[in-house]
Formats: C-alpha cells, sequence, structure tokens
C-alpha cells in the first residue's frame, strides 16, 4: 500500500507561482509512474501532468504546458509541481496519484490508470 499526501496548496493572485508537493510513504514508489490531477467544483477531474519513474520523462495537458513542472525525488519518495503564471482558471483541488508500473502509455492522462490517491490540496488563484 501506498500512501500519498499532498502540500503546499493556498491563495494566490494571478500571475503568482506556487509549489505543490506530494510525499510518499508505505513503499518506495521510485518504479512507480506519478500524475498530478485537478478537480475543480462541479467538474470532473481532469489531467494535469505525470511523470515517469525515474524523471526522464514528462507529459503535461495543453492548459498547462509551458506553465507547470512536474518533477520528482525519489530519494525523498516526494513528487512536485511547479505552477507558474496561475490563472483564475487553475483553481482547483490538486490531487496526487501513483501507478504501479513503468509503462507509459496514452491511459496515464486518465484516472482510472492510477493506483493511488492523495487526499488533495487546494488551490485558489483570484483574478
Amino acid at each position: 500500500q501506498v500512501q500519498l499526501v499532498e502540500s503546499g496548496g493556498g491563495l494566490v493572485q494571478a500571475g503568482d507561482s506556487l509549489r505543490l508537493s506530494c510525499a510518499g510513504s508505505g513503499r518506495t514508489f521510485s518504479g512507480y509512474t506519478m500524475g498530478w490531477f485537478r478537480q475543480a467544483p462541479g467538474k470532473e477531474r481532469e489531467f494535469v501532468a505525470f511523470i515517469n519513474w525515474n524523471g526522464g520523462r514528462t507529459y503535461y495537458a495543453d492548459s498547462v504546458k509551458g506553465r507547470f513542472i512536474i518533477s520528482r525525488d525519489n530519494a525523498q519518495i516526494t513528487v512536485y509541481l511547479q505552477m507558474n503564471s496561475l490563472k483564475p482558471e487553475d483553481t482547483a483541488v490538486y490531487y496526487c496519484a501513483a501507478r504501479s508500473s513503468r509503462e507509459l502509455t496514452v491511459a496515464l492522462t486518465r484516472t482510472n490508470a492510477y493506483d493511488f490517491w492523495g487526499q488533495g490540496t487546494q488551490v485558489t488563484v483570484s483574478s
């Protein structure tokens, strides 16, 4: 079993930056693919980014490409999401997810591809 705990959310103004962290415990996830998703009120949970097991491959949703950066530190069992140039439409609860496989597929943009989830952290961007 893998436990994931997100942190780093908060209230910021448009144009500001935030860095989210996702700390893992219970089992090393150095071989896991990790993803970030977000869910705004009244909307479905949507894909933000994923990173492969060694950090060598990343993939982003078009809505965040060029503004967000996903990274990982396997020694610290932590995944990060650096969010720059934040917009009001980035307001959502952000969730970290882990998939117990190194395989990269297009399915990684879907929530059902992941085996473990964190509880989420709220990000609010004011205009």
